[in-house]
């Protein structure tokens, strides 16, 4: 029973995302969207059952569906690994993919390709769940390509906008990168360990010398950086808010930016091996966490705020996981995707309600219009700044602590700063989307509406999360969440940072909360109490904000040093194919249709002409010969004599 239960897991949305798509045209929106609704919902079930079996035994187990590959060393079995790290990230993708379908039924409503809609939404759910349970990196990799596919079709699901065609485009090409040194850790790891089951790899990793398991590692983190939004591959994320809101808040907030946090806890036995790696993966998610968290200063796009604040909290959870916290970048992980799925949909209600306008300088005073989008995206705020005792105050200041403790103070101070920095920004997009006067557009102002009750019953819930999801970590490193996590997560260096935090945790979580409520006051400052100081600071250093309004002129760095020198080549290129490989093809068809000249030319005149003048020539001798036949019989007979006589005239003389 229990291992059908764990097939059953990813077998159900794929029924839904079979049906939906090989006959939704067949029926009404309101039977797609209960399949696709009810199909993750007994996932979610199994999952919860799952995930109780695990609890009350503490037994991982190795669920095989059926031998996939076979052939000389290598055997690869589709096969499903259930420990406690497998078991709270099907928590996590099932529980709020849930909600956040709920929430697409009002929020899709009367969209055209609706019942499409929601078939890529399960067809994403299959792949995350695939790259989640399985036991090997090729069924992680299944699962890994098909996150990205679906991720391309969901941006790019208003496929008329050029915009969104680009973005998903974007998306797309970005994770390639990514996923080219994916693919050459896995080849890493066949060759050095003859197998691709992470049981036997996780075993064998302290064979590895330290050379390969860097070179393994650093590949690995390429993967992550680019299917996790981090330095240098962010910048596809922010563009991705392109496509539906739904889709911001399932893939692109709470699970599929996610998966290279998760890829690397899974591997931590091959990073533990691998200093400089881990070195590198700490020093990316700082430098990520404030870099991002810098540029959502100033942004006005309300789902771009938010995608900025996704990569600077995806910051956190690699420097955790550099600095051995592997168990605090997972909490993280959970907490975040109850406050930013919260956030989002939020987000995506206050759009709603005006009507798809997403510019904050085209909000404020919503707070009277949509009292409940209000109440609820300000526990999303509160979470996400770590303001005690919601959810994000107990992960956030975990990894912080964690860094302080162990004697990475840089990374601690930039953890610092980008906690600030989060609190800042997310109060301000608070007041100017909610507070003070009115800016919204006249022809948009009377048609305010709050959400119906399918778009707010999902954050009411994920509300509740954000405020209570923390608990299981408390107290800090030691609580029931890290207990439960610690036989799968704790290695060389999280099983050293254990025994090392020594110094004062309670000061840290007073410092932590100063800090957020440091944030938060200077966003009351400038965007409530004295709304003119903010353009006026702005008006004093117009470099600086131009630089951090343009993103720090990084997409138009890299067009310049990789998008327009590829379509040179590419033009180049296009160049090489008219006129080189064309210019082959259309010789080599000139050649052939002047030999067919030549052959029509030779058949027409010579082999035509010979056999006209054989036929004029048979035609005179039988015109000759048939003179001869008269019909005579006297004629005949004078013929015969003369024949005889010449016969005998020529014996005579030989």
């Amino acid at each position: 029973m229990y291992d059908l239960l764990v097939i059953l897991i990813p077998v159900f949305p794929l029924l839904a995302v079979l049906i939906n798509g090989l006959a939704g045209h067949r029926y009404s929106h309101h039977v797609a969207y209960r399949l696709a609704c009810g199909s993750v919902g007994l996932s979610f079930l199994c999952s919860v059952a799952v995930f109780a079996t695990t609890l009350r035994t503490g037994i991982t187990r190795e669920v095989v569906a059926y031998t996939w590959i076979f052939g000389g060393d290598l055997v690869v079995n589709l096969a499903f690994l259930i420990d406690p790290l497998t078991c709270v990230m099907l928590l996590v993708v099932t529980g709020v993919g849930l909600l956040i379908h709920l929430y697409s039924i009002g929020y899709m409503h009367g969209e055209e390709g609706f019942t499409r809609f929601f078939t890529y939404m399960n067809l994403f759910m299959v792949s995350m769940l695939l790259l989640v349970m399985g036991n090997n990196y090729l069924v992680l990799f299944i699962g890994w390509e098909g996150v990205g596919l679906c991720s391309y079709l969901l941006i790019g699901y208003y496929y008329d906008r050029v915009s969104a065609a680009k973005a998903a485009t974007k998306a797309f090409v970005m994770n390639r990168i990514g996923d080219a040194g994916f693919l050459l850790a896995i080849f890493l790891v066949f060759v050095n360990f003859g197998t691709l089951d992470y049981t036997e790899v996780f075993a064998r990793a302290g064979e590895l010398s330290t050379a390969t398991a860097t070179a393994i590692a650093l590949c690995l983190l390429i993967g992550a950086v680019g299917k996790s939004a981090q330095v240098p591959l962010y910048t596809w994320l922010p563009d991705a808010m392109e496509g539906p809101t739904p889709v911001s808040a399932l893939i692109h907030a709470a699970t599929m930016v996610t998966a290279g946090v998760y890829m690397i806890v899974r591997n931590h036995a091959i990073f533990d091996m691998a200093p400089v790696a881990m070195t590198t993966v700490a020093w990316v998610g700082g430098i990520t966490a404030l870099f991002a968290a810098t540029i959502g200063l100033v942004q006005n796009d309300i789902k771009r705020v938010l995608a900025y604040s996704t990569v600077s909290q995806l910051g956190y959870m690699f420097l955790a996981c550099g600095i051995g916290a592997y168990t605090a970048a997972i909490f993280h992980l959970m907490t975040h995707a109850f406050f930013k799925a919260l956030l989002f949909l939020a987000a995506g209600s206050v759009i709603h309600a005006l009507s798809g306008e997403q510019d904050i300088r085209k909000m404020g005073g919503l707070k009277a219009r949509i009292p409940m989008t209000h109440a609820l995206f300000l526990v999303g705020t509160l979470a996400i700044a770590g303001i005690f005792p919601l959810a994000g105050f107990w992960s956030k200041d975990e990894i912080m602590a964690h860094a302080f403790t162990h004697g990475h103070y840089a990374l601690y101070a930039m953890a610092v700063l980008g906690a600030l920095l989060t609190s800042f920004y997310m109060f301000r997009l608070t007041y100017l989307t909610f507070y003070g006067q009115s800016r919204v557009e006249p022809h948009v102002a009377g048609h305010i509406h709050e959400s119906p009750g399918i778009m707010i019953k999902p954050l009411l819930v994920l509300a509740v999360l954000s405020v209570i999801g923390g608990f299981p970590g408390v107290p800090p490193e030691e609580g029931w969440f890290h207990h439960f996590l610690d036989p799968v997560t704790v290695g060389v260096l999280s099983g050293a940072a254990h025994q090392g935090a020594t110094h004062p945790i309670v000061l840290l979580m007073v410092v932590a909360t100063v800090i957020a409520l440091a944030g938060w006051g200077l966003a009351h400052f400038l965007y409530s109490a004295r709304p003119e100081a903010a353009s006026q600071w702005a008006a004093r250093a117009p470099a600086a904000y131009r630089t951090l309004f343009n993103k720090y002129y990084i997409d138009e760095a890299y067009d310049a040093a990789f998008v327009e020198p590829a379509k040179r080549v590419g033009r180049i290129w296009d160049w090489f194919d008219r006129t080189v490989i064309d210019g082959l093809v259309r010789g080599v068809g000139g050649m052939t249709q002047g030999g067919s000249a030549l052959s029509t030319w030779m058949e027409k005149y010579i082999i035509y002409g010979s056999i006209n003048v054989l036929g004029y020539a048979n035609h005179l001798t039988a015109r000759s010969w048939r003179r001869l036949q008269t019909g005579m019989v006297h004629h005949y007979a004078a013929i015969i004599v003369a024949g005889l006589f010449i016969l005998l005239h020529l014996i005579l003389l030989w």
